[in-house]
């Protein structure tokens, strides 16, 4: 364990606010040529410890390409959501990701992987903190201009359940996007 995943480990930051307590679920190697930047871990991720071990993993997963192998592989793939602790349950979901939490971390993590590299913003948490000029664009305008991100970003909608919705009214988003996603993915891994 390196000194940096074990003060990631070890961070109490935010642990009055998790009332499940802190439990930082992140993956990275400094070989990592892709990162997906998600949101948060949910309940489940925060009980098994592995991210993104839900529907919306196995979603992510069918998008990308990546075989479970690959996408587990830290070596070559960097799992980095916004807030590295279950936020808790809010009245429509969970809770949003921490807001001490990107800004502690992610510029140590991003500044030990290797560049150029290919980073997946997965949701608008994501994209709002990476992509601070596009915060007026919504989520779907975002994704919809995707070759406006390259080389380095690659926009996605969030792969929960409620994405099913969204691709029903955005069909350019398999015909167009995914096509455009597994071909970067492949050539990052």
């Amino acid at each position: 364990m390196s000194p940096l995943h074990r003060a990631i480990a070890e961070c109490r930051l935010c642990a009055d606010h998790l009332a499940a307590g802190p439990r930082s679920v992140v993956r990275f190697a400094p070989t990592a040529r892709l990162v997906i930047i998600g949101q948060a871990p949910g309940s489940r991720v925060h009980e098994s410890g592995i991210p993104w071990d839900d529907p919306s993993g196995e979603r992510l997963r069918e998008w990308t390409g990546l075989s479970p192998d690959c996408f587990y592989d830290p070596a070559r793939v960097a799992l980095v959501p916004m807030g590295f602790c279950y936020p808790g349950k809010g009245p429509s979901g969970d809770l949003p990701p921490r807001p001490e939490c990107a800004p502690q971390w992610h510029h140590q993590i991003m500044a030990v992987l290797p560049s150029p590299r290919l980073t997946l913003l997965v949701g608008s948490y994501a994209q709002d903190y990476y992509l601070p000029a596009a915060r007026r664009q919504s989520l779907t305008e975002r994704v919809r201009a995707h070759a406006d991100f390259t080389p380095d970003f690659l926009p996605l909608p969030h792969p929960s359940w409620r994405s099913t919705g969204w691709m029903k009214r955005n069909p350019w988003f398999e015909t167009e996007v995914l096509p455009v996603l597994r071909e970067r993915v492949a050539m990052a891994v």
